[in-house]
């Protein structure tokens, strides 16, 4: 049974389609939740598999939340004992931040369903090949990021260009949500703190959320399907562990 560390900074932002995927596999998940007080030392080469998820705050806010620096060290740990990595959003930013990519505020900001495309490169991953079956996904972020030195390109955007990336052959960054599910993209969208950011895009807050939610009840059927098919494939990168339980006989 394979142990997958998940980092988790907020609670209304976790796994979502990724948890039943993970727990088919018969892999076990630990959480460690980054708003709550964390040991200060994690073994991180312990884990199987790493997934970083998404979160309101920024990469340049280490200053308020000291332990993105501390995500990053992580990150280039677990990436040193191939471990698989996977970041979501922040998750991505983070990773990229990691190893040498600059994070900063995107020109304009993306919420709602949003076109993307894969590179040629994209179009030739064993992860991301999938994507192709889609013309939008679902996004949620203000600050964007420039590729490191040794990430390859694999999907791009209208508004933000870096949108998907692989280091190696077992470190995945995605800005996109594909992870989000219904329930989940219903309650982003009616967080209060979320008001200002929908309100920027439309006639009101409440204009734009409900036509965010129209699109998903449109888009959410293929997306879901392909969001499947890419992470199942990215968890086949998780060891089979075997671990021998000894019997005492009496």
């Amino acid at each position: 049974m394979a142990k997958v560390l998940v980092f988790q900074h907020v609670p209304y932002e976790p796994l979502g389609l990724l948890d039943p995927l993970i727990r088919a596999g018969k892999h076990r998940i630990r959480y460690v939740n980054f708003s709550r007080p964390q040991p200060r030392t994690l073994n991180i080469e312990a884990y199987d598999a790493l997934i970083i998820l998404g979160g309101p705050m920024n990469v340049d806010q280490a200053d308020i939340y000291p332990h993105l620096v501390q995500e990053q060290d992580y990150i280039r740990r677990a990436a040193a004992a191939g471990i698989p990595i996977l970041g979501i959003c922040l998750g991505a930013q983070l990773i990229a931040a990691a190893f040498g990519g600059e994070v900063f505020p995107a020109a304009q900001s993306e919420v709602g369903w949003c076109p993307v495309q894969l590179t040629a490169a994209g179009g030739e991953d064993p992860v991301l090949q999938p994507l192709a079956q889609l013309s939008k996904v679902f996004q949620w972020h203000g600050h964007t990021f420039s590729l490191p030195p040794q990430a390859e390109s694999l999907v791009r955007g209208e508004v933000c260009a870096e949108q998907g990336f692989r280091i190696g052959s077992n470190i995945y960054g995605f800005q996109f949500h594909l992870e989000a599910n219904l329930p989940l993209i219903q309650r982003w969208l009616r967080l209060p703190q979320h008001k200002a950011e929908l309100a920027a895009f439309g006639s009101s807050s409440t204009a734009y959320a409900e036509q965010v939610w129209r699109d998903t009840l449109y888009q959410f059927d293929n997306a879901q399907h392909v969001a499947v098919q890419v992470f199942s494939r990215f968890l086949r990168h998780i060891p089979a562990v075997n671990r021998v339980v000894q019997l005492k006989h009496r």
